[in-house]
């Protein structure tokens, strides 16, 4: 039987965070969340070790992209799928979490939480082959 996959969401919005941990929880993930950037880079340098990390670009203090630079500068979780979810999704915005090293881009409004689930499982599968 294969292992859960391990998530840890980031996104400032309480709201967002529940939800969407209650739906990959619902999928068979085992998640975490962080309300920030900061207390996501606290929970990485604890040793928490997700297979995916979700995250919003869009929050107060370090932003998403910001987090992904330090992750990849830092060498911090490297083995994780980096994957954004935000609202913003101009392709400059894409480009950029691209250049990061996101292997994915969901734009918020335009994705159910069903549609999200659906995206990540599809961009783990992309990621495996």
């Amino acid at each position: 039987m294969e292992t859960k996959k391990k998530i840890l969401i980031v996104d400032d919005d309480l709201f967002l965070l529940d939800m969407y941990s209650l739906k990959f929880n619902q999928s068979g993930y085992e998640v975490a969340t962080a309300q920030g950037a900061d207390p996501a880079l606290a929970k990485l340098e604890e040793g928490f070790e997700p297979d995916i990390i979700l995250l919003d670009i869009m929050m107060p203090g370090m932003d998403g992209f910001e987090l992904l630079e330090k992750l990849k500068q830092d060498k911090i979780a490297e083995p994780a799928i980096r994957i954004i979810l935000s609202n913003r999704g101009q392709q400059s915005d894409v480009a950029r979490g691209e250049a990061l090293g996101a292997s994915g881009y969901i734009v918020k409004a335009s994705s159910t939480p069903s549609e999200v689930i659906a995206k990540v499982s599809e961009i783990i599968t992309k990621q495996k082959a």
